[in-house]
């Protein structure tokens, strides 16, 4: 997808994510969304970086050139919408009882949640 198509199709299925999901306990408002080319330089780009969820801006980046598909954008912001839901006191909290990226909790839940991404296309 270009980051144009990302742009245009953002919107759409960000406000059917904010409606399934509704807000957050946590944050006054649902996240802000940024459309960013990659935070690495173009040899160290992890090919399976498509966004993340800052809970200190409460803000959601999706790296678009890492982005193939509106499967993967739809996924993308499921995933990280979760991390907007959940406890960021939490988030640290797990890490620092030693999960790893692929046994903290919130992860697990927000990978399962992925599934669910027709919903909001």
């Amino acid at each position: 997808m270009t980051r144009k198509e990302i742009q245009q199709v953002t919107e759409e299925v960000y406000n059917k994510v904010i409606e399934k999901y509704g807000e957050s306990k946590h944050h006054s408002t649902p996240p802000y969304v940024a459309i960013e080319d990659t935070p690495y330089s173009d040899e160290e780009v992890p090919k399976d970086l498509y966004g993340e969820y800052c809970s200190m801006l409460n803000e959601i980046t999706l790296y678009w050139k890492n982005i193939p598909s509106l499967e993967m954008l739809a996924r993308t912001l499921v995933h990280e919408y979760q991390h907007y839901l959940q406890s960021p006191s939490w988030m640290k909290r797990y890490y620092n009882m030693g999960h790893a990226y692929n046994t903290h909790p919130y992860e697990i839940a927000a990978f399962n949640e992925e599934e669910k991404w027709m919903d909001v296309v």
